[in-house]
């Protein structure tokens, strides 16, 4: 596709920062395509998956540790699937584009 951003910029792109100009057709694509919702929910997943791995090493007793890595997994998974019109839109927003109302 053009405008792909490559590993570095799309790790950037997956923890909020803004793509350049140069990026635009790709951003328009993975935000407004089929499999918008899946790719969303692909980074967020990317961002979460190293602060879970953090929270497992903590100091505590092994079901301690996965318990509080996998709610932390599964609340903000919630929160964004509860959101993604809003994330999306946000995301648009954020690099130009004119707001997508329809879900």
């Amino acid at each position: 596709m053009t405008g792909d951003p490559g590993p570095w910029r799309w790790i950037r792109y997956a923890l909020g920062f803004r793509l350049p100009a140069e990026n635009r057709d790709w951003v328009r694509h993975d935000l407004t395509d089929a499999g918008w919702r899946g790719r969303l929910l692909a980074r967020h997943l990317a961002v979460m998956f190293p602060i879970c791995v953090v929270l497992a090493l903590l100091p505590a007793d092994l079901w301690i540790r996965f318990a509080v890595a996998l709610m932390a997994l599964l609340a903000s998974t919630f929160v964004v699937v509860i959101s993604m019109g809003d994330l999306r839109n946000s995301r648009l927003h954020q690099h130009g584009f004119r707001n997508v109302n329809r879900s």
